[in-house]
């Protein structure tokens, strides 16, 4: 695994952990803050993984 694939799992987990927070406390603001932060470690997972794929067929 790389830094981003890391980063972007962790980011994805503390979004899902504020999203559910913000169900239980009645937040929507805190709902859509989570929400955003998982796309966000979505996305950079994704890119980890783009990396990791290019990095793993430049060695054969």
């Amino acid at each position: 695994m790389n830094k981003d694939q890391v980063k972007g799992t962790l980011k994805h987990a503390a979004g899902h952990v504020q999203e559910t927070t913000g169900k239980v406390i009645g937040s929507k603001e805190q709902q859509l803050k989570g929400i955003k932060k998982q796309a966000e470690g979505h996305a950079q997972k994704a890119v980890g993984d783009i990396k990791q794929v290019a990095k793993d067929a430049s060695k054969k």
